[in-house]
Protein backbone atom coordinates (compact mmCIF):
# COMPACT_ATOMS: atom_id res chain seq x y z
CA UNK A 1 0.00 0.00 0.00
CA UNK A 2 2.75 2.57 0.71
CA UNK A 3 4.75 2.13 -2.57
CA UNK A 4 1.24 2.19 -4.15
CA UNK A 5 0.64 5.75 -2.26
CA UNK A 6 4.42 6.91 -3.18
CA UNK A 7 3.96 5.69 -6.88
CA UNK A 8 1.36 8.40 -6.82
CA UNK A 9 2.79 10.81 -5.00
CA UNK A 10 6.40 11.15 -6.81
CA UNK A 11 5.40 12.64 -9.65
CA UNK A 12 4.80 15.84 -7.51
CA UNK A 13 7.70 16.11 -6.22
CA UNK A 14 9.28 17.30 -9.48
CA UNK A 15 6.14 18.76 -10.51
CA UNK A 16 6.67 21.46 -13.66
CA UNK A 17 4.11 23.75 -11.75
CA UNK A 18 6.56 25.23 -9.07
CA UNK A 19 3.82 25.74 -6.15
CA UNK A 20 2.77 21.93 -6.59
CA UNK A 21 6.39 20.79 -6.13
CA UNK A 22 6.95 23.41 -3.30
CA UNK A 23 3.59 21.91 -1.47
CA UNK A 24 4.52 17.97 -2.50
CA UNK A 25 8.24 18.70 -0.90
CA UNK A 26 6.65 20.33 2.25
CA UNK A 27 3.76 18.03 2.42
CA UNK A 28 7.32 15.05 2.39
CA UNK A 29 8.44 16.91 5.20
CA UNK A 30 5.77 16.64 7.31
CA UNK A 31 5.06 12.75 6.40
CA UNK A 32 8.95 12.06 7.53
CA UNK A 33 8.57 12.45 11.48
CA UNK A 34 5.12 10.51 10.91
CA UNK A 35 6.70 7.03 8.89
CA UNK A 36 10.61 6.71 9.89
CA UNK A 37 11.93 3.86 9.15
CA UNK A 38 8.84 2.44 7.54
CA UNK A 39 10.03 4.61 3.88
CA UNK A 40 12.24 1.81 3.20
CA UNK A 41 10.42 0.13 0.63
CA UNK A 42 10.26 3.81 -1.14
CA UNK A 43 13.31 5.46 -0.02
CA UNK A 44 14.96 4.75 -3.14
CA UNK A 45 12.59 5.85 -5.40
CA UNK A 46 12.21 8.87 -2.99
CA UNK A 47 16.02 10.40 -2.65
CA UNK A 48 16.15 10.59 -6.38
CA UNK A 49 12.57 12.35 -6.95
CA UNK A 50 13.38 14.79 -4.05
CA UNK A 51 16.98 15.69 -5.01
CA UNK A 52 16.67 15.73 -9.24
CA UNK A 53 16.34 19.48 -10.00
CA UNK A 54 14.73 20.40 -6.05
CA UNK A 55 18.00 20.77 -4.88
CA UNK A 56 19.69 22.85 -7.38
CA UNK A 57 16.89 24.70 -7.55
CA UNK A 58 16.93 28.44 -8.71
CA UNK A 59 13.39 29.19 -6.93
CA UNK A 60 14.35 29.80 -2.89
CA UNK A 61 11.00 27.96 -1.98
CA UNK A 62 11.74 24.61 -3.88
CA UNK A 63 15.42 24.89 -2.46
CA UNK A 64 14.63 25.66 0.53
CA UNK A 65 12.30 22.48 1.25
CA UNK A 66 14.05 20.29 -0.70
CA UNK A 67 16.91 20.78 2.09
CA UNK A 68 14.54 20.33 4.74
CA UNK A 69 13.57 16.71 3.67
CA UNK A 70 17.32 16.17 3.66
CA UNK A 71 17.34 16.93 7.13
CA UNK A 72 14.41 15.41 7.93
CA UNK A 73 15.46 12.13 6.54
CA UNK A 74 18.57 12.27 7.94
CA UNK A 75 17.38 13.16 11.37
CA UNK A 76 14.36 10.81 11.33
CA UNK A 77 15.65 7.43 9.58
CA UNK A 78 18.22 5.28 10.09
CA UNK A 79 21.72 6.50 8.41
CA UNK A 80 22.19 2.86 7.16
CA UNK A 81 19.24 3.32 5.11
CA UNK A 82 20.61 6.61 3.45
CA UNK A 83 23.69 6.08 2.62
CA UNK A 84 23.64 4.20 -0.61
CA UNK A 85 21.21 6.46 -2.12
CA UNK A 86 22.82 9.21 -1.42
CA UNK A 87 26.17 7.98 -2.46
CA UNK A 88 24.90 7.02 -6.26
CA UNK A 89 22.77 10.53 -6.11
CA UNK A 90 26.25 12.11 -5.22
CA UNK A 91 27.99 10.67 -8.12
CA UNK A 92 26.02 12.38 -10.52
CA UNK A 93 25.10 15.40 -9.09
CA UNK A 94 26.39 18.93 -9.91
CA UNK A 95 27.04 22.32 -8.43
CA UNK A 96 25.13 23.03 -5.11
CA UNK A 97 23.13 19.93 -4.82
CA UNK A 98 26.70 17.79 -5.19
CA UNK A 99 28.09 19.90 -2.51
CA UNK A 100 24.99 19.51 -0.10
CA UNK A 101 24.66 16.15 -0.69
CA UNK A 102 28.14 15.54 -0.10
CA UNK A 103 28.11 17.51 2.98
CA UNK A 104 25.19 15.29 4.49
CA UNK A 105 27.23 12.18 3.79
CA UNK A 106 30.46 13.06 6.07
Amino acid sequence: VLLQIFDAFKPRLHDSNSKVNQVALEAMHRMIPLLKDNLSPVINMLIPAIVDNNLNSKNPGIYAAATNVIQALCQHLDNSLLLQPFCTKAQFLSGKAKQDLTEKLA
